[in-house]
């Protein structure tokens, strides 16, 4: 049978189309198998005081010897010290680099028992606290990875501490020994403690367990088996056994000092070390605009396998480990500038490395282009199962910094290697790293002295692309003039702590923007009980208000507190103002500088643009006007207009409040504000509450002016009593227990007021073009009736409290009979507040253009009870008033959006002091 061409044709494209996604296929794992890895945060613990990698970088570029005397606290030097190296049972070596006050350890911040403690191994405590601040210093917080696929990856391979605690008899064995001196807790209580459910791991592979473990992490992200890794090691000298063995065994330095690649090497001093990266593939650190600190091209691990003994390293094993890290990364050996060697500056080790060092590199470099190499163990001493992050960080430093650090004790090259025929060059003074435009690319090595071998390629972080553009469009963007840091502690103590941390570093800083440094703090921070907010405009501001906070002085724009209850989140009351609080131009700045402020306002303006009332002007030629005259004034006081506008900016200001994450677990409005209370709670969409709004404000305007309303200050039985016999007087809102509106015909209120003035009851007239809520009402109820008939009610999905009853509204507010009543009802709203308060709310937020609910909700509650938020308030500058209350709410507990806050802004990641 022959098959025509046509079907022929489709099959062998179809074939092609197979062949074509396979391919795609094939080069996307082959692409996956070998991507990037962003480095995006890291922190340290290194002798000499380099506690953080700011300070371990002070060491280097200044050529530090951080090696001192063995610490009384560590053991008694004259109990094992003896200068021959044939003395049993002794060290012939009393040096090494050491970590001060490793016994200090903030037990309660990670919630770890007193008695838990005492049989932690240190190496752990370390881990905890460096890992806690290493993803601060990626801009991460901490308490956010709960639950999330973060990996943990440890090198360690020593056990000093619990050689201490057997030396002090079996009966110091309690509970605690296991969990707190096993290797594999050491990873383990960090991925419990934070919550972490990625691969967790910890690896002994000697020298190079903590090189090796980066390896892991990295093959780990590339295999999606987690997205975040925290990877590293650590190594603390807490005993005197392992020191002993080594000098029984040559390899430790006489004198105390790594002299690699130097004639008078004579092996290594030991030292404390702890190092924690933070790991993400990198495709995820730029869209996630994370602070990108230096790119890891390729990594590989081997063994020496059969070498001439089993510590003796394997030159070939190591040529190959390093050309499979190349590969791996698809780096060309020619681009390779600079290699932090393992270096021990042991007679034996250093010129078989250097030897591989020239077998790969040999044919692209030479002595006029030479491969710059250094250790980092000659200014801390050999970290052991940390040597491999500390000679990582520090290339991650140098490629930071764009500049090469000296390899100190180089003074006489080492003639068992043949410098002359070899294209290498030890770094013995701080240079510029000059690469002629290219991309600086090194390589780290790791051996361990059981012949496991690790070697990473890095690569300087991309110079485009570390920082996106906003989301919002380019032409939206405006820089709100006003910012707001936060920052918290568990103890006032520590937050003292942190904030002289912060004043220091900006002081030290100034070239950081402000806005970077509030985003940075807030969302890469974790949340704790004590808490401090401050609204600043600029870096200097900022930093006298903190000087400020620390010397107790008060100061606008500068709130702290601390919550009682850090298990449930503050509730919030959103509180709608009503009519009489509009103003031209409330609420022009957000309108300007905030998009989804602007977004909500052009939302409402379309749906209005399809009523009557406003064919012949808009909603923004009210709110905005081009200039600010008599008819703008007069025509946003006219009620067919006053009430579609106070809702259109109360909805807009709703919408900006939960874009920062602050949503109201109870809503209440006055009069108006119920619409608007409503349409957030879901009884009605934003078409229809505009729809009725607007219909309710037109009808009301088309009633014959003559009313008037008036506020007495006297108790709502005083007032009922004085106006029984006037039928044409209503009360119309009940604002406080000495707070009440009476509405209705003129002479009659006229009457009345003279009346009650005699009897020295203090009234004020209201500014209304009719009176609310009262008889004069009625001739537009069947017709509002009809309007409200059409639309489509739900039941709230937020609790509402009723105008109406004062109490918490049922299922008739999704009725149209109730919106037609409130028309005529009193306003209950110092009902309303008592029932608030009996709920248990304590802190109100009102959505409106002026405070005049915060001032009435206060009358009816015990004096000093509530914290009472504006939205705006007129002579204070809109985002300096939105930001006080927005800082107050977070002191106050409230969980803020802070990615949302700054979601339409162009922010950065930046490098920011950690927890004390």
């Amino acid at each position: 049978m022959k098959l025509n061409s046509p079907q022929k044709l489709s099959n062998e494209q179809r074939l092609l189309l197979k062949l074509k996604q396979a391919t795609a296929k094939i080069q996307e794992i082959k692409a996956a198998a070998t991507e990037p890895i962003a480095i995006i945060g890291m922190s340290c613990r290194f002798p000499g005081g380099a506690y953080t990698p700011e300070a371990f970088w002070d060491i280097l570029q200044n050529g530090v010897d951080a090696i001192a005397e063995v610490p009384k606290d560590r053991w008694h030097l004259d109990d094992y010290y003896d200068p021959d190296p044939d003395t049993p049972g002794k060290m012939y070596s009393h040096y090494g680099g050491f970590i001060d006050q490793v016994q200090e350890f903030d037990a309660n911040f990670f919630g770890i028992s007193p008695k838990e403690t005492t049989h932690l191994d240190p190496q752990h405590r370390l881990l905890l606290e460096v890992s806690w601040e290493a993803l601060e210093h990626s801009g991460k917080n901490p308490q956010q990875l709960k639950g999330s696929q973060t990996g943990v990856f440890i090198g360690l391979c020593t056990n000093d501490y619990s050689h201490r605690i057997f030396s002090q008899g079996l009966e110091q064995i309690d509970a605690y020994i296991s969990s707190g001196n096993s290797p594999s807790t050491a990873s383990g209580r960090i991925s419990y403690i934070l919550g972490l459910v990625g691969p967790n791991l910890v690896v002994d592979t000697a020298c190079s367990s903590s090189l090796v473990s980066i390896h892991l992490a990295c093959s780990s992200l590339r295999n999606q088996e987690c997205n975040l890794a925290l990877a590293g090691g650590v190594n603390l000298l807490l005993s005197p056994e392992v020191s002993i063995a080594l000098s029984q065994g040559r390899m430790l330095s006489v004198d105390g000092r790594c002299k690699t690649f130097d004639a008078s090497a004579n092996g290594y001093v030991r030292g404390d070390g702890c190092g924690i990266i933070v790991l993400k593939r990198l495709s995820d650190a730029v869209a996630n605009r994370d602070n990108i600190l230096a790119v890891i091209r390729g990594t590989a691990i081997n063994q020496d396998g059969p070498s001439s003994g089993l510590t003796v390293p394997n030159g070939p094993s190591q040529v190959a480990v390093i050309r499979q890290a190349l590969a791996n990364g698809g780096v060309d050996p020619a681009s390779i500038s600079y290699i932090e060697a393992h270096g021990t500056g042991t007679s034996l080790g250093d010129p078989i490395e250097v030897e591989a060092l020239g077998t790969v590199f040999g044919k692209t470099h030479s002595v006029e282009q030479p491969l710059i190499i250094g250790s980092a163990k000659t200014n801390i001493g050999h970290t052991e199962g940390a040597a491999g992050i500390a000679g990582l960080m520090k290339l991650v430093l140098q490629l930071q910094h764009q500049q090469i650090v000296p390899s100190l004790h180089f003074n006489q090259p080492n003639p068992y290697i043949n410098w002359s025929q070899l294209p290498l060059q030890v770094s013995t003074k701080l240079t510029p790293w000059q690469t002629n435009g290219k991309s600086r690319i090194a390589g780290v090595s790791s051996f361990g002295f059981s012949g496991t071998n690790a070697h990473v390629i890095l690569e300087e972080a991309p110079r485009e692309g570390n920082r996106q553009q906003a989301t919002g469009k380019s032409e939206d963007y405006l820089e709100r003039p006003v910012h707001l840091l936060t920052l918290s502690a568990k103890t006032e103590t520590a937050l003292g702590d942190l904030v002289s941390s912060y004043q220091n570093y900006l002081k030290t800083h100034p070239e950081l923007g402000v806005a970077d440094v509030c985003y940075t703090a807030n969302i890469g921070r974790a949340q704790f009980h004590h808490r401090l907010a401050v609204v600043t405009s600029n870096q200097q501001e900022l930093v006298e208000k903190l000087q400020h906070y620390q010397q107790g002085e008060e100061v606008a724009g500068i709130y702290s507190g601390e919550l009682l209850n850090n298990t449930t989140i503050t509730k919030i009351a959103f509180l709608f103002t009503g009519q009489g609080s509009q103003y031209v131009n409330m609420g022009r700045q957000l309108y300007q500088q905030a998009p989804t402020f602007r977004e909500a306002i052009h939302q409402c303006e379309e749906i209005f643009s399809t009523i009557e009332t406003f064919q012949k002007t808009s909603l923004r030629d009210i709110l905005y006007p081009a200039d600010v005259n008599e008819s703008n004034s007069s025509l946003l006081d006219q009620t067919a207009y006053t009430q579609p506008v106070l809702f259109a900016i109360e909805y807009a200001l709703f919408q900006l409040w939960q874009s920062w994450g602050i949503k109201p677990d109870v809503v209440m409005g006055h009069s108006v504000g119920e619409y608007v209370a409503a349409t957030v709670a879901g009884v009605f969409s934003l078409e229809d509450g505009l729809k009725l709004i607007a219909a309710r404000g037109s009808l009301m305007q088309k009633l014959p002016a003559g009313g008037e309303m008036v506020s007495v200050m006297a108790s709502e039985s005083y007032v009922t009593e004085a106006i029984a016999s006037h039928p044409e007087i209503s009360i119309a809102a009940i604002n406080g227990p000495e707070s009440i509106v009476i509405s209705g015909d003129s002479i009659a209120i006229k009457a009345i007021v003279s009346s009650l003035e005699s009897a020295g009851i203090k009234t004020k007239q209201l500014q209304v073009s009719h009176a609310f809520h009262s008889s004069l009402m009625e001739p537009m109820l069947a017709e509002f009736e009809a309007v409200a008939n059409q639309i489509t009610y739900h039941q709230p999905r937020i609790p509402i409290i009723s105008n109406v009853t004062g109490t918490k509204a049922d299922n008739s507010i999704a009725k149209t009979q109730y919106w037609v009543s409130h028309v005529r009802q009193p306003v209950r709203f110092a009902q309303g507040m008592k029932e608030l308060s009996q709920q248990g709310y304590e802190t109100f937020l009102e959505i409106g253009p002026k405070p005049i609910l915060l001032g009435m909700g206060r009358q009816s509650l015990p004096e000093g009870a509530g914290v009472w938020l504006p939205s705006l308030r007129p002579g204070v500058e809109e985002w300096q008033q939105m930001l006080s209350s927005l800082g107050q709410l977070y002191v106050q507990g409230a969980k803020v959006d802070w990615l949302g806050f700054d979601q339409n802004h162009n922010r950065e990641k930046i490098v920011l002091p950690t927890y004390p």
